[in-house]
């Protein structure tokens, strides 16, 4: 009986992580700073981005569903300080997926590792 608990308990487990992989929610985007909170000098034309939990070198797949573009970025910073949004891009990354004429869009997100 203990074992067919773990198993079903283990299952459980890994549903629950396999859904907090993909998200969706606001993203902005910033192209000023000198450092990022892993200790980098920040590169406003480098494909990274800004989350609050997400450990640093995580690859995240960012997909603007308003346009269809999406971008590979690294967390390396850490952020977004309004709790309206989930990521901050760089300024590059945002180029790319289409955000800097509106400042915020609304993005999907998923990890990728």
């Amino acid at each position: 009986m203990k074992r067919l608990l773990i198993i079903v308990f283990s299952g459980f487990l890994a549903a629950g992580a396999a859904q907090a992989k993909s998200s969706t929610g606001w993203a902005s985007y910033y192209k000023m700073g000198k450092w990022t909170a892993n200790g980098e000098r920040y590169n406003p034309n480098g494909l990274t981005a800004a989350h609050r939990t997400l450990p640093f070198g995580t690859k995240v797949l960012v997909t603007n569903p308003g346009n269809g573009k999406s971008v590979i970025v690294r967390i390396n910073d850490r952020g977004p300080f309004s709790k309206k949004r989930v990521l901050d891009l760089s300024f590059g990354a945002a180029k790319i997926v289409g955000l800097v004429r509106a400042g915020v869009a609304k993005i999907e997100f998923k990890v990728l590792n």
